[in-house]
């Protein structure tokens, strides 16, 4: 048996054991009939395990598997696991460095907004039970997945839009010196940083996003707690930083320090071979860069996670950390314990048949005696 099988059989059993604790009717009613699916993996490699927060959830992503646990409106929690590989991991030549990380963002928002309109339906499915209306769920969920590729191209539209888009233009028209290929991408950079800075400022300002960010520490927290082989235990993950150097947040600010150096550097060279830049140059030669941005951004947030101890790794993941002071809020533990059942589900450790979906419809749905 090898070391990894060894540490992995060892983690189950821990998990297993303070599970079975808290839950005594859960060795006698699911040991006996369900097998761990996912028992082998590998604690000790980085950015293994990662996650998003959805409405009244969190989604956790492992080694083919995601899972994403959603608090309902009486308590409960429902849970959809499915099987997933991405495109990266079919194919090796995907896996060459920056081209894993321009298809992998294209991936992760594909994942990001299914699970955040799975979330979404529950929450809606919630309401309208509260309130005594009738709706097909299938119908739902099939106009659902018919929108989600047209929720992908505008979201990735929307995107490009104001923060690559926009910048160009306020760059040219308001300031002269876009022949300057430093100074021109420096202050369209400034531009992209500021709109999002103001963006996640003002939507904090909200108590359901308020709410959101607080899923996003438990996912956080969570994490940190597996990769440092904790017990996943509300009381033990909540002592864990809510502020995780591989977040997205953070990978959405490298983008933005990334992009003022890569296009200057292509503005330099297309200064010294087509002369003047207009707007209309800038757009057809930086937005087909976007993925090559994305990628190179993905390959410098996964080398510094690695060096997070040294002084020049410390630099680098400071301004992301910062950021996460904006989007992240400390969790209860009721919001900790749906990250750690998301987690755990991923991972194989815990039956998802456990938390059906559509319990709390059917509770709500069962006719009242007269």
């Amino acid at each position: 048996m090898s070391i990894v099988e060894s540490r992995a059989i060892l983690w189950y059993i821990t998990v297993r054991t303070a599970y079975c604790e808290e839950n005594p009717l859960a060795t006698e009613k699911q040991e006996s009939s369900w097998v761990p699916t996912n028992p082998l993996y590998d604690p000790t490699k980085p950015m293994q395990v990662g996650g998003q927060a959805v409405i009244e959830g969190v989604m956790m992503r492992a080694p083919g598997s995601v899972a994403t646990a959603v608090r309902r409106a009486d308590g409960t929690i429902a849970v959809k696991q499915e099987h997933y590989e991405s495109v990266v991991e079919k194919y090796k030549i995907l896996k060459l460095p920056i081209l894993r990380g321009a298809i992998g963002l294209i991936d992760m928002m594909y994942l990001g907004i299914k699970t955040l309109n799975f979330s979404a339906e529950l929450a809606m499915e919630d309401v309208e039970n509260s309130e005594g209306k009738k709706g097909s769920i299938s119908q739902k969920k099939t106009k659902s997945s018919l929108a989600l590729a047209g929720t992908l191209i505008l979201a990735l539209a929307l995107g490009i839009g104001i923060f690559f888009v926009l910048p160009i233009v306020l760059t040219t028209k308001v300031f002269h010196f876009e022949q300057s290929a430093l100074e021109f991408n420096l202050v369209a950079g400034l531009i992209r940083i500021s709109i999002l800075l103001a963006y996640l400022s003002a939507i904090a300002l909200s108590k359901e996003i308020q709410r959101l960010f607080q899923f996003h520490g438990a996912e956080h927290k969570t994490v940190f707690a597996f990769e440092l082989s904790d017990q996943l235990l509300p009381p033990m993950v909540k002592m864990h930083s809510r502020f995780h150097p591989r977040c997205g947040t953070s990978f959405l600010l490298i983008v933005m320090f990334v992009a003022i150096l890569t296009f200057s550097l292509l503005d330099a060279v297309l200064i010294q071979i087509v002369g003047t830049l207009t707007i209309v140059t800038r757009l057809l030669t930086h937005l087909p860069f976007i993925p090559v941005v994305g990628g190179l951004s993905y390959e410098v947030i996964k080398f510094s996670s690695k060096h997070t101890t040294t002084w020049w790794g410390k630099i680098l993941i400071a301004p992301g950390l910062w950021l996460q002071r904006v989007t992240t809020r400390e969790p209860d533990e009721s919001q900790i314990e749906v990250a750690i059942v998301a987690l755990r589900c991923a991972l194989g450790l815990e039956d998802p048949a456990k938390y059906p979906v559509q319990v709390a419809a059917e509770a709500q749905r069962m006719p009242v005696a007269q």
